[in-house]
């Protein structure tokens, strides 16, 4: 396979080992993003109010297709945390009823949920989850424990920001419908990451970014909802899609997808992101890339006096590996790793856990995992930054 790097805009002189943030978009993905973002310019009137219903009805077909689900469940937002507060606002919760959810979500949409469950007076659930995780069993054992006759909702991500871990969420949301209880996932890390049917899976809700490994331009995500929950999700934001005087075939993108004037051109590029995919080979990418994370977690763990979160296998890892850490100020190793060592890698804390977070991209290298080895080595032997 030829050398991908050069297709990517990410500077040289960085050892980028931080896909998992906010991903970053190659060449010809970027090329047409301005080619939207030209068009929008030359006819802003045309673009906004005639052809991009059109354009965007295009982008969200061939991301149902990449998906394996049907295009009216599909609306495009600007990113997850959109997404969870239109569910987290919109569902009927009464006082005492549960969220349940792990202690492992992302912070935003801890927040999120608290915001929104403390008025009404429900409870939102963080069930612990030990680490290291040992089987999917013990997992879905774990997690349930914290079933009870009020628990109405579970929400869960598929792949966790802090850890990088991935969870079994399948197996969760199967035994969450055998329960009677709405299933929403946060799958912001999924597409393109790891394989991905919604139709398989059988989440009410499910939410996504494409500008993390799908590589779209930032600030395009999607949510997914069953047919049969759209007429209870309001719009966040109120505008002409609601009792539209020229409704579309559905309610939920009249309420959900145009919602004032903005640049959607990223929303615009799924074609292109596909097509980068497929001209790339990066199912194959992909593996060896998966590969290098089960490579290197034991000696980034080894160095750091610690341990991987969970046995080294796909079935917890993708193309991201978490490894706690000791350090007395997570913010100044992160700095320090970069200013002084120019690697770009998120050092993070996750209730009182500190974790190092490692990506391992199409355009990483094995020489890259040595010279953060070599880095994370001579920080720990010279400087009380890493304990």
């Amino acid at each position: 396979m030829e050398d991908i790097r050069s297709q990517f805009l990410v500077r040289e002189d960085i050892t980028f080992l931080n896909f998992g943030s906010f991903g970053a978009t190659p060449k010809p993905i970027f090329e047409d993003y301005q080619k939207w973002q030209l068009l929008l310019e030359q006819e802003p009137v045309q673009f906004i109010t005639v052809d991009g219903y059109e354009y965007v009805r295009q982008s969200r077909i061939a991301l149902a297709g990449f998906l394996g689900c049907k295009e009216h469940e599909l609306v495009f937002v600007t990113n997850p945390t959109y997404a969870i507060n239109i569910l987290a606002k919109d569902l009927k919760l009464n006082r005492g009823d549960e969220i349940l959810t792990t202690d492992l979500e992302y912070g935003a949409m801890d927040r999120t949920w608290e915001y929104y469950c403390e008025p009404k007076g429900a409870a939102y659930v963080k069930q612990h989850i030990s680490l290291p995780l040992t089987t999917k069993e013990r997992f879905i054992e774990e997690f349930f424990a914290g079933y009870t006759h009020r628990t109405k909702v579970v929400f869960i991500s598929q792949i966790t920001s802090s850890t990088g871990l991935i969870f079994p969420v399948k197996e969760i949301c199967a035994e969450a419908k055998r329960r009677g209880l709405i299933t929403i996932v946060d799958g912001a890390h999924v597409p393109a990451h790891i394989d991905l049917d919604l139709g398989q899976l059988d989440a009410d809700f499910y939410t996504g970014a494409c500008h993390k490994w799908m590589m779209a331009p930032k600030g395009c995500s999607f949510l997914f909802a069953r047919e049969e929950f759209h007429d209870m999700l309001d719009p966040l934001i109120i505008s002409w899609g609601y009792k539209s005087a020229t409704p579309g075939s559905s309610i939920f993108h009249d309420h959900h997808q145009f919602n004032g004037t903005r640049d959607f051109s990223a929303f615009l590029t799924i074609p292109a992101c596909l097509q980068f995919i497929e001209e790339h080979n990066w199912s194959e990418r992909s593996a060896l890339c998966k590969q290098r994370v089960l490579k290197y977690a034991p000696r980034i763990a080894e160095v750091l006096g610690t341990s991987p979160l969970a046995p080294l296998s796909e079935a917890f890892y993708g193309q991201l590996c978490s490894t706690p850490i000791r350090t007395a100020d997570t913010f100044k190793l992160q700095r320090h790793l970069f200013e002084k060592y120019r690697i770009e890698i998120p050092v993070m804390m996750h209730g009182n856990q500190q974790y190092i977070r490692f990506s391992s991209q199409a355009f990483n290298t094995d020489e890259e995992l040595d010279y953060l080895l070599e880095t994370l080595t001579a920080i720990r032997t010279s400087s009380d930054l890493i304990s």
